[in-house]
């Protein structure tokens, strides 16, 4: 839990504001409308907040041992007894944004940061879809680990990567509102919280599901050449991706001024890549041909009817028209390694270069100075001729 900077007694003197105010842990400042300022000692019973009135403000150094002391009895188990007559205020619920609320307020202020659209949009539809229906409308300091469960449980083992990334957008939100002095005591989204406890180990169940399925590389020539057959901008974009070994995302959004023909390198920006790195995928004879074919109509290489990327499932639906074993576009990346592994002598840094895979060992990574570009150039001729049945 983030502990934030108690005010000093010139701070509260500077507040004006009508509402409660928080002034250091469990102390508060409220001012009514008449302008009256008091102090509250706020703390939390089975869940539920409770207020105590301290009396009229004077000196702040007095509230802060007043409220030092409360909440020693409190830790003791002895609760005040003062807290029965004293009402919670209105402005104490007024206050207390809703979990809806909250997290809308954390998108605002950070997905400026955040890699590239999809990756907003993910946020935001995960939440309206499963999290919002459940407890989107609760106060976020009500919030507990049962309204957690009724939103993970159903996901938990069907959808593990989506439940986990759920997971952690929540833990992110509830850490943000705590920050904020909206909630107090421990986060129950917190990875190593309660959920370890009553939910299965997300990264053995995720290492129970499926990779994605790939076209063994054997088959691939007699596949390319029917996918060859086909005329339309997802095939071609298909097409384009196997030869490049591209991920679905960096070729769909591929712009004209990434190309340099001349060069033949397709140059992808940092903030369309995965790892936050550029990019230089040199092109292959195979690729260029493709290439050579579209219309320069706009932006994109491969847009759709309407000028604009082609969806996701472009792609896969091309490929499942000629495959019904469940074969992925990602899965096409799998079986460039593998063949490359199996049937050519370039070293695994070459293929995981060319894969465009980060260096999991940080000492490495830090003397790491090449990309090895022109190996790469080769493998992917020889890639492109073995997709062609001319390799």
């Amino acid at each position: 839990m983030v502990r934030r900077r108690a005010l000093s007694a010139r701070e509260v003197d500077a507040i004006r504001e009508e509402g409660m105010h928080w002034i250091d842990d469990n102390l508060y400042l409220q001012i009514r409308s008449q302008g009256t300022r008091s102090w509250l000692f706020r703390y939390w019973v089975e869940g539920k907040p409770k207020v105590m009135g301290l009396g009229a403000v004077r000196d702040v150094t007095l509230a802060r041992d007043q409220a030092d002391r409360l909440r020693l009895q409190i830790r003791d188990g002895d609760l005040p007894q003062a807290q029965k007559k004293v009402p919670t205020p209105k402005a104490t619920t007024s206050k207390v944004p809703t979990f809806r609320e909250c997290a809308r307020a954390y998108i605002n202020t950070h997905e400026s940061a955040w890699k590239n659209d999809k990756h907003r949009a993910q946020w935001r539809s995960t939440l309206e879809t499963y999290v919002y229906p459940v407890f989107g409308n609760k106060p976020v300091d009500q919030i507990e680990i049962s309204d957690l469960l009724k939103v993970l449980e159903p996901i938990w083992t069907t959808k593990a990567p989506t439940a986990g990334n759920i997971r952690g957008r929540i833990d992110k939100i509830m850490g943000w509102a705590t920050a904020m002095g909206y909630r107090q005591g421990d986060n129950p989204a917190a990875r190593d919280g309660p959920l370890s406890h009553l939910l299965p180990e997300l990264c053995k169940l995720q290492k129970a599901q499926k990779h994605h399925s790939a076209v063994p590389y054997r088959e691939l020539p007699a596949l390319f050449k029917q996918i060859a057959a086909l005329s339309s901008t997802s095939a071609k974009a298909l097409r384009f991706t196997i030869l490049t070994a591209a991920r679905t995302g960096e070729a769909l959004g591929a712009r004209w001024s990434e190309i340099d023909l001349d060069s033949k390198v397709w140059v992808i920006p940092a903030e369309r890549m995965k790892a936050g790195a550029e990019h230089r995928v040199p092109l292959s004879d195979a690729a260029l041909a493709i290439l050579k074919t579209l219309p320069k109509a706009g932006e994109l290489v491969f847009p759709n009817p309407k000028g604009k990327p082609l969806s996701n499932m472009a792609m896969l639906q091309c490929l499942r028209g000629l495959r019904d074993d469940g074969a992925t576009v990602h899965g096409f990346r799998a079986t460039f390694s593998t063949w490359a592994r199996e049937q050519t002598d370039y070293s695994p840094e070459v293929i995981e270069a060319a894969l465009a895979h980060t260096q999991s060992n940080k000492v490495i990574a830090a003397y790491a100075r090449t990309t090895y570009f022109e190996r790469r150039r080769d493998l992917l001729a020889e890639w492109g001729a073995f997709c062609q049945g001319k390799w």
